[in-house]
């Protein structure tokens, strides 16, 4: 479990998860949410489940940043983000490295970011 805050417009590029489900409980803010080419919008107070293994990502709409708690289930996969944090990686400047972290928690990039859809 985790909380995230997200600038305007932000949102990672579409994403597969092989070993975890996935709750996001919006926080604050609005976000578009892409599961296997369907959206939906949610406000704050409401959650989304992301099965695994089907494609996903979100974007916050609006001109205030997007909070969110993040519930992944089984656990392990806060690993990525420590890893990530730990080389201080960025998104999209350092897509190729994050991509190889990735794999080791059978996390898989297919596509770009829902601003770039």
């Amino acid at each position: 479990m985790f909380e995230g805050i997200v600038p305007p417009g932000e949102g990672p590029p579409i994403h597969v998860h092989r070993n975890e489900d996935e709750v996001i409980h919006v926080l604050e803010g609005t976000y578009k949410f892409w599961l296997d080419g369907s959206t939906t919008m949610l406000a704050a107070s409401s959650s989304i489940f992301l099965p695994r293994g089907v494609p996903h990502t979100f974007q916050v709409i609006g001109p205030e940043p997007g909070r969110n708690l993040a519930v992944l289930t089984p656990g392990g996969f806060e690993g990525f983000f420590l890893d990530v944090a730990g080389e201080a990686l960025t998104i999209p400047g350092d897509m190729a490295r994050i991509g190889e972290i990735a794999e080791g928690y059978g996390l898989e990039f297919v596509g770009p970011p829902l601003a770039a859809l």
